[in-house]
């Protein structure tokens, strides 16, 4: 069977990006776009800091985002998405994150950017949500829903703060089968482990806790062939620094929640390379 963690605790997934922050700004983000999430390749010629905005309007289009639109954008990381959508696609956006820290850096980039009035960012969990019914139009999940110990309680909390019509749109890592070998399964659980997720889910699993949680239309795609360099991207740009990472864990200049994350980094294109799991699209709406 593919592994599963015990139940990760917020106080766990908090400190890993508040340790993990510097290994982010210094391998993958830019102050411009401050995405945490993998990129979406539409040519050989894109760049990846091109790749990082196309993931955001790859997934915008597919959840139809529109001017006027209130976004929930669930799991924002540092508010570099819910920036894009407020600038880029005008609406009005709340960014929710566990970690103080990161909440506190959006609002300054909102600040800095005049972008506060339509884009607000707020510490939360986005199996609880504090928001009535009916709140939003559009329910973002971006490589965030990872890290939910119970992913279907994301679909309830979603399915009652959007607004009839309104669309749950997530992009994750999702399991291709429920058994992998012996050595997949050490690989995966490395990478769970170091990103601390609990363990992934399946397009199957997803599906059914969408319609649980009465959202229609379900549908998930395979778009692996777009991220997939940017995968490898990661991998290699971890794989040249690895030395240095392990002469400064040695020194006891990084702890071992960043060494985690330089094997998580490794093991994600690994099993992916193994055809553990696939980078899946899911679009779900509410009547």
């Amino acid at each position: 069977m593919v592994p599963t963690k015990p139940n990760i605790s917020n106080d766990e997934i908090r400190a890993y990006y508040r340790e993990t922050a510097s290994d982010y700004r210094t391998l993958w983000l830019n102050d411009s776009n401050l995405a945490m999430h993998f990129g979406f390749q539409s040519d050989i010629n894109t760049t990846h800091s091109e790749s990082l905005a196309n993931s955001n309007k790859v997934l915008a289009d597919l959840a139809q985002v529109k001017r006027g639109d209130r976004v929930l954008d669930a799991g924002c990381g540092l508010g570099g998405t819910s920036l894009w959508l407020a600038s880029e696609r005008f609406t009005r956006v709340v960014g929710i994150a566990l970690g103080e820290d990161q909440v506190r850096s959006a609002r300054s980039e909102a600040g800095r950017r005049s972008l506060s009035k339509t884009a607000q960012f707020l510490v939360g969990d986005f199996t609880t949500l504090p928001f009535r019914a009916n709140s939003f139009d559009v329910v973002w999940a971006q490589e965030s829903l990872c890290h939910a110990n119970d992913k279907s309680r994301f679909f309830h909390e979603a399915a009652r703060v959007l607004r009839p019509k309104g669309r749950v749109v997530v992009a994750d890592f999702l399991l291709k089968r429920s058994r992998v070998s012996d050595v997949d399964r050490a690989l995966l659980a490395e990478w769970y482990d170091g990103w601390r997720m609990p363990g992934l889910w399946t397009a199957a699993q997803h599906a059914s806790a969408a319609s649980a949680a009465g959202l229609s239309d379900v549908s998930i795609q395979d778009v692996t062939a777009k991220t997939r360099v940017s995968h490898r991207r990661l991998y290699e740009r971890t794989r040249r620094t690895l030395p240095i990472a392990k002469l400064l864990s040695l020194t006891g200049l990084r702890n071992s929640v960043q060494d985690g994350n330089v094997i998580a980094a490794l093991r994600q294109y690994e099993t992916l390379r193994n055809d553990c799991w696939f980078y899946g699209l899911l679009l779900a709406h509410k009547r």
